[in-house]
């Protein structure tokens, strides 16, 4: 692989690329370097898929300036990438009378702001809105530009049009040692030795650990757990997102819908020291099903097909995001402690970081005559009328040929999710891409088959597909020869 480049970023989540594919406007050499094997494998990942209104954060932080920008990018951005999201609107639920203060302060908020809102005390209106709720309600504060998306859709999207406007990306490689000479930095990555003019730095809860690389000891990165359960398609057809009164220091355990049809409840927060951690635990798990009990009572918890926890990057400084070029090494540039609202403001802190570029850094930026702001988006069934799937299964039988029956997934758009740009090349990655795996067998049906899918179109023995990383086959022999390996020391 090349060794020179103007621009490194260092991380694969949300905000490394949207930098990314922001970046890739530009004629400049860049390369994204990700620890794991694909893109969205650490707290982009497993959050809450909201896109915030903009009420909520703090005044005059950044992460109120980011979220009010970036809420309404994402409009636009949907009609260029083609990634699944939603605007279906948000409800702060007040459950007592006293509440309704608080209900009018964060009104008060979001009107300073611009942001459009309405206090609803008209019950059946709020029941019409959504039935679910729960009786007990006394009034909503609902935002209507809030929404959802699939995160991984999204980052995924991201990343195909960055490597489609020029930007290379390192995969398996984590960052170990970073040296700093004269007029450029040179980086250890995996096995690999790269040199760059410039480092962006959105390396998530390891933020502080690759600033720390080049002598930048002046904020830390605390880990913060929130877990998850999400529930079966149909188990609630919430219409809303619902929060509940808000605390200092958390949105609360809500209940929400997702772009496919399930709902979700939590998450909760809990500060821990480790930042690969990712266990969930019974105590965690009952503490977010009484919080959500709280919204709606008759929560089908039976409904709940499996739960998860990611891990937010809570910054020292406040545990506001940390958006800038550091004064003392030149050429360094922090993205960091972006936790929520991170997901919703991805898009403004990509266009802050270009101008952070362009003002701090003093550097040139030279627009690409031919540059691709539109993503070719990939087939997918779900999109299609019976007429159009009739068509393409004529073209290709493939088309005809169910893999995941839980998220209806055929074999042909497993075999292009694998051989587009960036493409799939392990279960977890066909997984992020078209969501075999993630519906209510979690992959019991489907797993066989796509093992030999992707054998047969990588052209590797079936023993050498993996999960995600190198070390995590799932086969390792016929069973009629188990026995022999067992003997032979191999298991």
């Amino acid at each position: 692989m090349e060794k020179n480049y103007d621009v490194t970023i260092i991380g694969g989540g949300v905000t490394g690329t949207a930098i990314a594919r922001w970046i890739s406007r530009y004629e400049l050499k860049t390369i994204l370097i990700e620890k794991e094997e694909d893109v969205c494998s650490g707290t982009s990942k497993a959050n809450s898929g909201i896109i915030h209104a903009g009420y909520d954060p703090k005044e005059g932080t950044l992460m109120c300036e980011m979220n009010i920008k970036g809420n309404p990018m994402f409009d636009q951005a949907q009609k260029e990438l083609h990634f699944d999201f939603k605007r279906c609107g948000s409800f702060v639920i007040a459950v007592e009378e006293e509440e309704l203060k608080i209900l009018k302060k964060e009104k008060e908020k979001g009107d300073k702001r611009g942001i459009p809102g309405e206090i609803i005390t008209d019950i059946k209106r709020i029941k019409t809105m959504e039935p679910n709720i729960t009786d007990r309600v006394v009034g909503v504060y609902y935002c209507p530009t809030a929404g959802i998306v699939w995160p991984f859709g999204l980052c995924i999207s991201l990343a195909e049009n960055a490597y489609q406007n020029g930007v290379h990306f390192l995969f398996e490689s984590p960052v170990v040692e970073i040296k700093k000479k004269t007029d450029y930095f040179e980086i250890k990555a995996g096995s690999n030795t790269i040199n760059s003019k410039y480092i962006i730095n959105a390396a998530g809860v390891h933020a502080d650990l690759i600033a720390k690389m080049v002598g930048i000891n002046d904020f830390y990165i605390t880990p913060r757990t929130g877990e998850y359960i999400l529930l079966d398609k149909n188990a609630m057809n919430l219409k809303v997102i619902m929060f509940p009164i808000p605390t200092e220091y958390s949105k609360g355990i809500l209940v929400s819908p997702t772009t496919h049809g399930n709902t979700f409840i939590g998450p909760n927060s809990v500060l821990q020291d480790s930042k690969d951690d990712t266990s969930t635990t019974s105590e965690g798990l009952n503490e977010i099903i009484d919080g959500a009990r709280k919204l709606f009572p008759s929560v089908p918890i039976r409904s709940a097909i499996t739960n998860f926890a990611g891990l937010r990057a809570i910054s020292s400084r406040n545990g506001d995001f940390i958006i800038e070029a550091d004064k003392n090494v030149f050429g360094f540039v922090n993205a960091a402690g972006i936790c929520s609202p991170g997901l919703s403001s991805c898009l403004a802190i990509a266009e802050k970081i270009i101008e952070i570029l362009k003002n701090d850094i003093g550097i040139k930026l030279i627009e690409k005559p031919n540059w691709q702001p539109y993503r070719i988006p990939q087939k997918r069934l779900k999109d299609m009328n019976e007429q159009e799937l009739a068509l393409e299964i004529k073209k290709n039988p493939k088309w005809g040929r169910v893999i995941c029956r839980c998220e209806t997934v055929t074999e042909a758009e497993i075999v292009e999710a694998i051989h587009r740009p960036l493409g799939a090349h392990s279960l977890d990655m066909i997984k992020k891409r078209l969501r075999p795996g993630m519906g209510r067998c979690q992959g019991a049906f489907c797993t066989p088959k796509l093992l030999k899918i992707l054998s047969r179109e990588l052209k590797i023995p079936i023993e050498k597909v993996t999960k995600n990383i190198k070390g995590t086959e799932l086969i390792v022999g016929r069973t009629k020869n188990l026995q022999s390996i067992i003997w032979e020391g191999e298991i």
